[in-house]
């Protein structure tokens, strides 16, 4: 049978809404509604995890998962001195950083975590998330992103064709060397 991640990207901040780099915001008032309203819409698990950030844990208390446990491993990509910045501002000023950043997946100008490390940090938690049946965990779009890319064996190169809008929900199954994508849901269900 295997066990199963449900992984649920937060809801929307500030950051979410101008396109910026996230810097550990709280969830806007839009995105604290629409974490309220689907509050019961995910499904029981064994386990529920979230990101230290604000943003998810924030999320995972509106749906109802006020247990989740910090699991440090599901923290958002680490972007340096880039944090809290949009991309075209970044753009404007170091165009070189930001192109070598977009195509080779080992550099980090903005001092944080390359793409790769970002991807080595999520395989190696999705190889030590087994044996506690379902999963469910609160964390960042680019966590989630590392994760597909992962659970596919697909190339870093797909990282930036993919996206992942607030409060979806990505279930893979399986087990550790062996997790499957089983299905994404672009928002969760709304409780009327």
């Amino acid at each position: 049978m295997g066990d199963k991640l449900t992984l649920v990207s937060h809801s929307s901040t500030s950051a979410t809404n101008t396109a910026a780099f996230a810097s550990d915001e709280p969830l806007d008032d839009r995105g604290a509604q629409w974490a309220a309203d689907a509050a019961g819409s995910v499904p029981r698990a064994a386990r529920v995890l979230s990101s230290p950030a604000a943003s998810c844990r924030q999320t995972a208390q509106a749906l109802g998962l006020a247990a989740a446990v910090v699991e440090p491993a599901l923290t958002d990509w680490d972007l340096g001195r880039w944090r809290g910045r949009t991309l075209d501002e970044v753009a404007a000023e170091e165009p070189d950083a930001v192109r070598a950043w977009l195509t080779d997946a080992t550099v980090a100008p903005h001092g944080g975590e390359s793409l790769a490390e970002l991807s080595s940090r999520v395989t190696r938690w999705l190889e030590s998330a087994s044996g506690e049946g379902h999963t469910v965990a609160v964390t960042h779009t680019a966590v989630i992103r590392a994760a597909v890319l992962a659970v596919l064996g697909a190339p870093l190169t797909a990282f930036w064709r993919i996206d992942v809008a607030p409060l979806t929900a990505t279930v893979v199954g399986g087990s550790p060397g062996r997790w499957r994508l089983v299905a994404t849901a672009s928002h969760l269900r709304v409780r009327r």
